[in-house]
Order: C-alpha cells, then sequence, then structure tokens
C-alpha cells in the first residue's frame, strides 16, 4: 500500500524568512504527493494545534513531515527537518520561553521521530553529536534560478544607486553590529554607497541594539517578490553572521549575480564553497578589508558573479524536494 504524506503546515501561518521558503518551495515541488494541513493559529495556540489536532488528521499509513522544527511528540511514524541548534547552544540569543522550550522538546522529538532532515553537514554534525542519533539526512535549501537572477526588476522605489546589502533577521547571531562598524570606518572612501539592512526583528529572538550613522538605512522586512531585484542591483551581499545552519541569502545572491562576503560561521562556508569571499570571525578586521576590495575592484566583483552563478546552479528545490519524498515514501 503507497504511504500517504502528510505536511504539518503549521509554519505557513508565519512571515517567510528561510525556514519558511524551505517548507514552502518542497510542498510545491512536491505537489499533489503530499496533503498539507495547514492552521492560522500561532504561538501557544499553534503548539497545542500541532500537538493535540494534527495527530487526530493522520491515520496509519499517514507520514507526517514537520518542516520547521518542531513537530507532535506522540507521532512517531514522522520525519522532522531540523534547521539548526542555536536554541539549544545559544540560548542568549533568544527569548527566555522560546528557548526554554526547545532545550526541553528538541532533544526529545529528534529522539522519536524516524528520520531527521538538516540543511548542511554543519548542522547534520552537530545533531549527531548532541543527540546520538543518526537517522540525519542532509536536504539542503535550494534557489529558483527562474526567480533569482541577475536580470530581476527592482521593485522597491527610492533606493540609493550603488548600496551593499544585509538580508535577514535581526537577531544577536546575525553579528550586523560588526558590519555597521566596519561601513562606518569605510563609507568615507565611497561617499556614492549605502549600506541597505533588509529583515525585522521577530518575536522569539532576543533584542538587538544598534545604531544606524550617515547612509545607512533599515528597509524593514521585504516581501518576496521584492528580494531577487534587491539583490541583483546590490553592489555586494555581507552576512558576517556568528552562526548559520545553512544561510539562504547568501545562495539567493549568488543566483543573482551579486557578490557576497561571508563570516566562516556555521555552515556559510559550505554553502558558499569557493564563491564566495569568507573571513573568519576570529579576525574581523577582514570584514572591513574584503569589502573595501570589493567595492574598489570591478574585476573582483566580477568573478565573484560568475562563480557565484555557477555555485548557485547546484543547489535545486526540485532536487531536495524529490529526496525528502523519496525518504518519506520509504519510511
Amino acid at each position: 500500500m503507497s504511504r500517504e504524506i502528510v505536511v504539518n503546515g503549521r509554519f505557513l501561518s508565519r512571515l517567510v524568512t528561510g525556514v519558511e521558503r524551505h517548507g514552502r518551495e518542497i510542498v510545491r515541488w512536491m505537489g499533489d504527493r503530499c496533503r498539507v494541513e495547514k492552521t492560522r493559529v500561532n504561538s501557544a495556540a499553534g503548539h497545542a494545534w500541532e500537538q493535540f489536532i494534527l495527530p487526530r488528521t493522520l491515520n496509519s499509513n499517514s507520514v507526517l513531515w514537520s518542516p520547521a522544527n518542531t513537530g507532535p511528540l506522540w507521532v512517531q511514524n514522522q520525519a522532522l527537518t531540523i534547521h539548526d541548534l542555536s536554541p539549544l547552544e545559544h540560548p542568549e540569543w533568544f527569548r527566555a520561553s522560546f528557548s526554554l522550550w526547545y532545550r526541553l522538546f528538541l532533544p526529545v522529538l529528534a529522539k522519536r521521530v524516524r528520520v531527521v532532515f538538516t540543511p548542511s553537514e554543519h548542522v547534520k554534525r552537530k545533531i549527531t553529536k548532541r543527540f546520538g542519533i543518526t537517522n540525519v539526512i542532509v536536504a539542503p535549501n535550494g534557489v529558483d534560478t527562474s526567480v533569482f537572477h541577475p536580470e530581476a526588476r527592482q521593485r522597491i522605489q527610492g533606493l540609493p544607486k550603488k548600496y551593499i546589502l544585509f538580508v535577514g533577521s535581526l537577531q544577536p547571531r546575525k553579528n550586523l553590529g560588526l558590519l555597521l562598524n566596519a561601513w562606518d570606518e569605510l563609507k568615507g572612501e565611497f561617499a556614492d554607497t549605502w549600506l541597505l539592512i533588509a529583515g525585522s526583528p521577530g518575536s522569539v529572538f532576543g533584542k538587538v541594539k544598534f545604531r544606524l550613522g550617515e547612509r545607512t538605512h533599515r528597509l524593514g522586512y521585504i516581501p518576496e517578490d521584492a528580494l531577487p531585484g534587491l539583490y541583483a542591483h546590490s553592489e555586494c551581499l555581507v552576512l558576517p553572521s556568528l552562526d548559520e545552519g545553512f544561510g539562504l541569502p547568501a545562495l539567493e545572491a549568488m543566483a543573482c549575480g551579486t557578490a557576497v562576503l561571508v563570516s566562516d560561521g556555521g555552515a556559510l562556508p559550505e554553502v558558499v564553497g569557493h564563491a564566495a569571499r569568507v573571513f573568519p570571525l576570529s579576525e574581523p578586521r577582514e570584514l572591513k578589508r574584503w569589502l573595501k576590495e570589493c567595492l574598489s575592484n570591478p574585476d573582483l566583483r566580477w568573478s565573484l558573479k560568475e562563480a557565484g552563478l555557477m555555485r548557485a546552479r547546484q543547489f535545486s528545490w526540485q532536487t531536495t524536494a524529490d529526496l525528502v519524498w523519496k525518504t518519506l515514501h520509504e519510511l
């Protein structure tokens, strides 16, 4: 008898960031090969729906995929995607109640489910070591190159012609202060260039305080359809993160032909390969050096663009969706 693949669609009620994009894209590619169970509630009510209502929609032939770090504890015929372990490793980066819930809940769930997916080898190693499990499969993020490409149209009006870009949730692990400091020291040499910060704080993260200096602008949350053009028209994308389970903005920017500078935090070096400049967090001055080189050297930007386009072609949502579906179907 063929398995019924059911998706825990709780993530569909949230703003789209990397975790939600992962779930949405794989569901899109799986199409009618799966059934998606949705809810409009979130926070505590969302937890209640996930733990008590969602399991009632399943039968003995169902396999549940929970793509966004949480799932019902009492459903063992389940696959869980864990995007990173930051709430367990660095609870100070999150709201206290959120990190406490994850520290108590995630180790139990990870050991009960049939298989754990994760987007990078970096996180796989952490999960295997921390939870003592071996049923972990890397299912990387992808990028839709029909949407994210160098000719993407700029949909946001009134932006400066030349800008450096940061994309991500405004939370402690994104290490935004390092980029702001580097830009404060450099901006006098690039009078026609701005730093644009795209992202919103989110309700589960610890507070981040930073001061926006001259020619630095916070854009807030950017809708999905505006992201490709924002990437494609930037001089470079900078991600100075302390840790990343994947780092989807780096991949999307490369697909748009944008030069990328990243830290060596978490999975970022694994994602960009040799197609971006990687600076060590142990030497923060290196960010300033590479940022200056990137802004002043068109040949470097061009070589990073070409390398990034080639690298981005190696990541496909369809390939990952097929891997997830095949694994679920065989459970």
